[in-house]
């Protein structure tokens, strides 16, 4: 069964900083635009950024740019984000995901959760005021 594991959520002080990661079990993440999404309890699940296949094309939330960086390693096969003066309404369970585009549309990655094919398990981030 493919999967995808995610790493790196904990508490943390608002000002603070986390790294998220995701990695394939079963697959290659290559063919594969790469997003984040968050949820907190009542709400529906929130776009945070996105990376497409070839890195060329990122994309962020409002509410998260010029303080979260996504990136992915080829060589590992990997994608991390990197979230820096983190905020108490930046908490929540959160999920990496995979959308399926291939090589002919290297600099897409996609808004909506419907476009994704494969999700984290999901990994809590909370961070204190």
């Amino acid at each position: 069964q493919l999967r995808i594991v995610e790493s790196g959520g904990g508490l943390v002080q608002s000002g603070g900083s986390l790294t998220l990661s995701c990695a394939p079990s079963r697959f290659t993440l290559k063919p594969y635009a790469m997003g984040w999404f968050r949820q907190v309890p009542g709400k529906d699940r929130e776009w945070v950024a996105c990376i497409s296949t070839s890195g060329a094309k990122i994309d962020y939330a409002d509410s998260v740019k010029g303080r979260f960086t996504i990136s992915r390693d080829f060589d590992k096969d990997t994608m991390t984000l990197q979230m820096d003066a983190l905020r108490p309404e930046d908490g929540g369970v959160y999920y990496c995901a995979a959308e399926l585009l291939g090589n002919t549309r290297p600099t897409q990655c996609s808004v909506a959760s419907t476009k994704y094919d494969y999700w984290g398990q999901g990994t809590q981030v909370t961070v204190s005021s």
